[in-house]
């Protein structure tokens, strides 16, 4: 996709890149996360103004870490190093970086110690978050220091000639108050950006990509019920109209009444041609016995796809498929190398197709964020109730009941799932939480019912507040929404004796238990 302006961010390995990369586009510039070792042509290609080297958990004098690409000095474009980055900015040009008695993790305070045009419109002092166990010693010629912290005697620092800039924080996370206003620097004063990006105009991007990638015949959508294919179906049939057809596959995996309301939703609400196909026993008979979460993974996604495929031939043989991959599935279902950012698990939109799958796959959506998604759908005409839904995995419960899938262990979690989010939207909370779930636990625990002694199934409530899905926080539900949720479960939901609430934040768990 062509762009007037961008602003490419070279990973590193760093656990918040993506972030940057969000604070950019909410910034108004749009913004590619691209592989370090990524070619020059494909780089530029998006035609940046800038570069912003992300952070990482290598030390740069140690042998193999990855290196900064001989096109970035050449481009003469501002440059911003973060943590890492900075480092390695400083590795190239003859500073001198070691590792640091006492490794720098969490909340710190800089001073500024001198003018520039990146730290503008913020205070001397102010909180930052570091990240790191090396730290710069010795600046490069031409160089100087912008700000220290306790740890770090070059905190900051500045190449005025080369437009170079070095952070030794993270101005991407929440917790680096003024970390939006430096970007923004950065941006605006540096990079000297237009900020014309906005969401919307993603639109008809996207549907004149769709007609140049499927400009004759069938065109199958993989409708999921979430708002991600919900968008990516709307896009499809802006572009290719009648030639599209949308399949909703009711694999027996999905929550209390989505079949009905998918079904509602798109063939009278917005008059798409849907297919529905019942394939609870295929996917059920499939699963019998896998209890490891990666089988269950790649067993539905292949799945999903030989049921496509099967239907395609009933479309006088669909030629695309159009899914509703993200931005984030994409990247972090890519693992570059060990050096870099490790694979957190398999994203079925991205992970589980079969080698010789014979349709070609869209992905309108592949470098969009949720929150940008949400804001197309809205534009697109989507409901509200659907533009806002809870995320809900790829698999589908089938990554909620742990350990083996039953259809009765299924039941158990359905009825529980939907006590839940009706309470959380009864108590107005639904929209305060971004995700939100029952896990049904591979174990039983004893308890009490009547005057009998119960041996029964344990259920987790999982409730998550974040900005972006990459870091998130348990939510602090109220008691009385807890304890009612509680009661209706174990009175509501028969082999059910006991409800526990999650209170784990991302990382060290992921959001889902699976």
């Amino acid at each position: 996709m062509a762009h007037n302006e961008s602003i490419v961010v070279l990973d590193y390995g760093s656990q918040y890149s993506q972030l940057i990369v969000r604070r950019i586009r909410e910034a108004g510039v749009y913004s590619e996360l691209l592989r370090f070792d990524v070619d020059a042509a494909e780089a530029l290609a998006l035609n940046p103004r800038g570069i912003i080297l992300s952070g990482g958990p290598n030390s740069v004098y140690a042998p193999g870490a990855p290196h900064l690409p001989e096109w970035v000095q050449a481009s003469q474009l501002p440059v911003l190093g973060v943590c890492y980055g900075m480092q390695l900015q400083a590795h190239v040009l003859g500073g001198q970086v070691e590792p640091t008695d006492r490794r720098e993790y969490g909340p710190a305070t800089i001073t500024v110690t001198a003018e520039s045009l990146l730290f503008k419109d913020t205070p001397t002092n102010q909180k930052v978050w570091m990240s790191h166990g090396d730290r710069l010693v010795s600046l490069p010629h031409g160089w100087r220091p912008l700000a220290i912290s306790h740890n770090s005697p070059y905190a900051a620092a500045v190449n005025e000639e080369l437009r170079w800039y070095g952070l030794q924080f993270h101005p991407e996370v929440v917790h680096t108050p003024f970390g939006e206003q430096i970007l923004h620097n950065f941006l605006y004063a540096i990079c000297e950006c237009d900020g014309t990006w906005e969401p919307n105009q993603f639109i008809n991007e996207a549907v004149a990509r769709i007609r140049e990638q499927a400009p004759s015949g069938q065109v199958i959508c993989a409708l999921s019920g979430g708002v991600d294919s919900a968008v990516a179906a709307l896009l499809a049939h802006e572009a290719v109209g009648d030639r599209l057809t949308c399949i909703f596959v009711d694999n027996g995996l999905l929550r209390l009444g989505e079949a009905e309301q998918v079904s509602r939703t798109f063939r009278d609400h917005m008059h798409i041609e849907l297919v529905t196909v019942d394939a609870a026993e295929e996917f059920l008979s499939a699963l019998a016995g896998v209890a490891d979460p990666e089988q269950k993974r790649k067993i539905i996604g292949e799945k999903f796809i030989r049921i496509f495929e099967r239907e395609a031939r009933n479309l006088d043989d669909a030629a695309y498929l159009v899914q509703g991959t993200l931005y984030p599935d994409v990247i972090e279902s890519t693992a570059p190398d060990r050096t870099v950012a490790a694979k957190i698990k398999t994203h079925h939109n991205v992970g589980g197709l079969p080698a010789d799958m014979r349709m070609q796959v869209i992905e309108p959506l592949r470098m969009l964020f949720k929150d940008e998604v949400r804001t197309a759908g809205l534009a697109l005409g989507l409901p509200e109730e659907w533009v806002w839904r809870h995320p809900f995995p790829g698999p589908g419960l089938a990554v909620r009941v742990l350990g083996a899938v039953s259809r009765e262990r299924l039941d158990v979690l359905r009825q529980a799932d939907a006590i839940f989010l009706e309470e959380l939207r009864a108590s107005n909370l639904y929209r305060s939480t971004q995700q939100a779930f029952a896990v049904l636990l591979p174990i039983q625990s004893v308890g009490v019912m009547g005057d009998g002694r119960t041996y029964a199934d344990v259920i987790a409530l999982r409730a998550i507040t974040t900005e972006d899905y990459m870091t998130a926080d348990w939510a602090r539900l109220p008691d009385d929404v807890l304890a009612r949720v509680s009661n209706r479960i174990v009175n509501e939901v028969a082999g059910v004796n006991r409800v526990v609430y999650d209170i784990s934040s991302k990382p060290p768990a992921t959001i889902e238990w699976e």
